[in-house]
């Protein structure tokens, strides 16, 4: 090799042409007479493919759903008067209740209290939390895919 810039076979830095692809992809199916390509309708009772159905919450809840209980989501809610977890709210809790609600105040959500110059998101959901204002409400799973639906304010006492 040489100090000018060649070497035996050519310049070093050769141009890549255009015929020239790094990545191949593979080209997609082309769909039949007939096809629908489009995104899925819903089907006529209004129900949508269970198959994209995102839960959330519980995972181990979510990974029972659909295993021989014949209960709908609804039906898996505690009554309020059946309610068997403690009416205090966790740390945990508290933690999640504050940074969902700082991100809707940040997001321009409208604030549910009176603002003495507090302009830092985090700070107005803590004030908004002391007040009893938030309107959220937590919902605890029960290991067997049961759930109860707690206020914040039930759970401020």
């Amino acid at each position: 090799m040489s100090d000018d810039g060649y070497n035996d076979d050519g310049p070093l830095d050769e141009p890549m042409y255009e015929d020239e692809v790094d990545e191949y992809y593979e080209p997609e199916p082309e769909a039949a007479d007939g096809e629908d390509t489009g995104p899925p309708a819903e089907e006529e009772d209004g129900e949508h493919d269970p198959r994209k159905v995102v839960a959330s919450g519980d995972p181990n809840a979510a990974a029972n759903h659909g295993k021989g209980n014949e209960k709908s989501h609804k039906d898996k809610k505690i009554s309020n008067d059946k309610r068997t977890t403690t009416p205090f709210m966790t740390k945990y809790e508290k933690a999640r209740i504050l940074g969902t609600r700082a991100l809707q105040i940040s997001m321009n959500a409208p604030v549910l209290v009176d603002l003495e110059g507090e302009t830092d998101p985090l700070q107005i959901a803590i004030k908004e939390l002391r007040e009893k204002k938030i309107p959220l409400i937590v919902r605890r799973y029960m290991p067997d895919g049961y759930y109860e639906d707690w206020t914040c304010e039930e759970l401020l006492q």
